[in-house]
């Protein structure tokens, strides 16, 4: 049986797919947008950005994302997608059948709800996944604007909004390997204890060497570092951070802006005007 006709939608959609199920079945978005970037073969159609100020391939992907969710191939959960079992097998026929499959079946369900069929353009103004896109993009040129020392701060503020104490920030000058000290008590006295690097390279991907260096700080039973960048990773960075297990976390900035918007409402009203977001509500079909 010959494989249905394929689209490039349906081949960046299929390649993001494998690629979650070559990692074990979950990957974080970020790590797919860095899989796709390097391995599958791009136009600079494809690379431009699109009216809503996103790049058109991560607009496709992002777009019939939603369709593979909808239908129970993927599940998406804090930045991370997870490939079901069903979406596992339904990738055996192919590029194309793949895509017919989910696209079918998500129109099915569309009629079923007397909700006409999405149409094959991934640059429509009211997608969801769009909006949040554009949204984020924003918030991360202000981050870069952002001084080494003021991306510190912000760094803080998100620790003290997930509950943490920061009784050390360090000041201007050399910092001796660790930017912020943060704890679950006022006194230090349970665990974890974070040991906090930040990194303000928003065109650098972080290379191994920094991890180390920061894991080389790891002295103690209940200490954990956290390293924070305003970019990226490189891969030999995460492997290395995996190696250490739960004793070492990466957070790059696509999930510093996904935690900044989880935590906001619990941040102080002082640390919010560092960053300052707001809510934008639709109706939920």
């Amino acid at each position: 049986m010959s494989e249905k006709k394929t689209t490039r939608q349906a081949e960046i959609v299929f390649a993001a797919m494998k690629a979650i199920e070559t990692s074990g079945g979950e990957m974080r978005i970020s790590d797919i947008y860095e899989t796709l970037a390097q391995s599958f073969p791009l136009s600079d159609y494809e690379k431009e950005q699109t009216k809503s100020g996103v790049i058109r391939w991560k607009a496709y992907l992002n777009f019939y994302s939603i369709e593979v969710s909808k239908v129970g191939y993927l599940i998406k959960k804090s930045g991370i997608w997870h490939l079901t079992e069903e979406g596992a097998k339904a990738l055996a026929a192919g590029a194309g059948g793949f895509f017919a499959d989910f696209h079918g079946k998500y129109s099915e369900i569309q009629k079923a709800h007397e909700v006409s069929v999405i149409e094959e353009n991934a640059e429509q103004p009211d997608d969801l996944d769009m909006l949040q896109g554009q949204a984020s993009k924003g918030i991360r040129e202000y981050i870069i604007k952002k001084n080494p020392y003021e991306f510190q701060d912000l760094a803080a503020a998100l620790l003290r909004a997930m509950g943490y104490y920061t009784p050390f920030i360090a000041p201007k000058g050399k910092d001796g390997g660790v930017d912020i000290i943060a704890y679950q008590d006022p006194l230090g006295t349970t665990s974890p204890q974070l040991k906090v690097q930040v990194k303000h390279y928003p065109t650098t991907a972080i290379p191994v060497d920094v991890v180390r260096s920061l894991g080389g700080v790891l002295f103690k039973d209940g200490e954990v570092g956290l390293l924070i960048t305003s970019g990226t990773f490189t891969s030999e960075s995460k492997k290395e951070a995996r190696n250490y297990h739960r004793r070492l976390r990466l957070i790059d900035i696509d999930e510093f802006v996904e935690l900044w918007i989880k935590f906001y409402d619990k941040m102080s009203e002082e640390d919010k005007t560092l960053l300052p977001i707001i809510p934008v509500y639709f109706l939920k079909s």
